[in-house]
C-alpha cells in the first residue's frame, strides 16, 4: 500500500512527516469541534432550565431528566457507534451520527411538552455519540503512550473552550429570545460541524485494520476488554470523576440561581470560570506532568483533590460553617472542577493504551459508561427538592471516593504491569 501523507496511514510510534504534521493540525481542531459538541449541547441549555419548567408547566425534576435522556443516549449511542467504526471505518458512521444529531436538535427547538423534549433529547443524545466515540478512537489510531496522554490533553484545551463560552452564550440568547433559540443555535453549529467533518476529517483506519465480524464480534470484543482488570478499572474511575462533575453540572442552574439569587449571566460566568480551571490544569497535565510525572501519579493527585473539594462543600451546604455565601461554595465549585483536568485525560489515555487492536470499542465502553453514571447522577441531585445543595454535595462526594477505590482496589498502580 503506497505512503501517503494522511494522517490515517501514521504507524502508532512513528513521528509523521511533515505533511502530516501540517495536516495534523486541522485534524485536532475537528477532532476538538467534535468533542466539543457534548457540552456544547448540554451547557448552553444550562441557564435556561429554570425557563423551561415554567415553560413547559413541569417540575424540576422532570426538566433534570431532559439532561439524564441526553446522558444516556450518548450513553447508549456510543456501544453501536463505537464497534461499527471498527468495522467500517471512522467516517461513514461519524456522518450518519452528525446528520441525525442535527435533524433531532431542530426538533428540540419546537418541541411542545416536557415529555416530546426528553424524547427528542434522546435522539440528539444518541447520534451526538458518534462524535465523541469516534474522536476517542482517531486519536487511539495516531497516538500511542505518551503522545497520547498530552494530546487529550490538547483535546481537552480546545474542547473545553465550549463550557466556558456555551453557558455564556446561553445566557445572551436568553436575553433576546427564549430557551428555543438555544436549541436553534445548536442546529446551525450541528450543521457546520457536519459540513467541516465532510469535507476535512480523512479516514484513520486502513481496511486492513478493521474487523469483519458482526454484532456477535463486537459483543466478545466488548466481554474481553471488560475482563481486563485495570481497563475496567480505569474505565470506572473516569465514569465516576464524571459522574462527580455532572452532578455540578445538573444541579448547578438551581443552586447558584434559585438557592442564591445569582442571574443567569452570573451562573454563566461562573460557571465559565470553573471551565476555565479544567482547562488550565488540563493543559499543566499535558505540557508539564506528562513525561515527568506517572499518569497514575497524576490520576492519583486529582482524585485526592476531587474528594477534598466535595468534602468541603458537603461541610458547607449542611450547616457546618453556619450559613455559606454564594463565594466559598463557588470556590470549592472551582476547586473540584479543575481537579477533573487531572482525572479524565489520564484515565482516558490509560484505558487505550491497553486496547490498540479494538479502538472503537474501547472508546464505547469508556465513553457509555461515563455518561451512564452521569445520567444515574443527575436526578440524584435534585432528590430533596430545589431548597437544599446537599445532596449535590453528597452525590460528588460518593463518586470521588467510588472513583478512587476503583482505582486503587481494580488498576493497582503499584504493580507493574504488561
Amino acid at each position: 500500500m503506497p505512503k501517503t501523507s494522511t494522517p490515517g496511514h501514521i504507524r502508532t510510534g512513528q513521528l509523521a512527516p511533515a505533511a502530516t504534521r501540517r495536516t495534523g493540525l486541522l485534524v485536532t481542531l475537528v477532532l476538538g469541534g467534535l468533542t466539543a459538541l457534548p457540552p456544547l449541547s448540554m451547557d448552553m441549555y444550562l441557564p435556561a432550565l429554570p425557563e423551561v419548567t415554567g415553560a413547559l408547566h413541569a417540575p424540576a425534576a422532570t426538566v433534570q431528566l431532559t439532561l439524564t435522556a441526553c446522558l444516556m443516549g450518548m450513553a447508549l449511542g456510543q456501544l453501536v457507534v463505537g464497534p461499527m467504526s471498527d468495522k467500517w471505518g471512522r467516517r461513514r458512521p461519524l456522518l450518519i451520527g452528525m446528520v441525525i444529531y442535527v435533524a433531532a436538535t431542530a426538533f428540540c427547538a419546537f418541541a411542545p411538552t416536557a415529555e416530546l423534549l426528553i424524547a427528542c433529547r434522546l435522539l440528539q443524545g444518541l447520534a451526538g455519540a458518534a462524535g465523541i466515540v469516534i474522536a476517542r478512537a482517531v486519536v487511539r489510531d495516531l497516538y500511542d503512550g505518551v503522545e497520547m496522554a498530552r494530546f487529550f490533553s490538547t483535546l481537552m484545551l480546545i474542547s473545553g473552550v465550549a463550557p466556558v463560552v456555551a453557558p455564556l452564550i446561553g445566557g445572551q440568547i436568553l436575553r433576546i429570545t427564549d430557551w428555543r433559540g438555544v436549541f436553534a443555535l445548536l442546529t446551525v453549529i450541528g450543521t457546520f460541524l457536519t459540513l467541516i467533518v465532510w469535507k476535512w476529517l480523512h479516514e484513520t483506519l486502513p481496511p486492513e485494520r478493521r474487523h469483519a465480524g458482526g454484532v456477535g464480534d463486537a459483543l466478545r470484543t466488548m466481554r474481553g476488554l471488560l475482563a481486563d482488570r485495570v481497563f475496567t478499572g480505569y474505565m470506572l474511575s473516569g465514569g465516576l470523576a464524571f459522574a462527580a462533575l455532572f452532578a455540578y453540572i445538573s444541579a448547578s442552574p438551581f443552586v447558584v440561581q434559585d438557592l442564591y439569587g445569582a442571574s443567569p449571566q452570573t451562573f454563566s460566568l461562573l460557571f465559565g470560570l470553573n471551565s476555565i480551571g479544567l482547562v488550565a490544569v488540563g493543559q499543566i497535565n499535558g505540557k508539564i506532568l506528562v513525561g515527568r510525572v506517572s499518569l497514575d501519579k497524576a490520576l492519583g493527585f486529582g482524585l485526592t483533590v476531587i474528594i477534598l473539594a466535595s468534602t468541603a462543600l458537603l461541610l458547607m451546604t449542611s450547616g457546618v460553617f453556619g450559613k455559606p455565601g454564594l463565594v466559598p461554595v463557588a470556590a470549592g465549585l472551582f476547586v473540584l472542577m479543575s481537579a477533573m483536568g487531572l482525572a479524565m485525560p489520564n484515565t482516558n489515555a490509560q484505558a487505550l493504551m491497553r486496547t490498540p487492536h479494538a479502538a472503537g470499542s474501547a472508546s464505547a465502553l469508556l465513553g457509555t459508561s461515563t455518561f451512564l453514571l452521569g445520567a444515574v447522577a443527575s436526578p440524584l441531585v435534585g432528590i430533596a427538592g430545589e431548597s437544599t445543595a446537599v445532596p449535590m454535595a453528597v452525590v460528588q462526594l460518593a463518586c470521588g471516593v467510588g472513583a478512587a477505590v476503583c482505582f486503587l482496589a481494580l488498576c493497582r498502580p503499584w504493580q507493574s504491569r504488561r
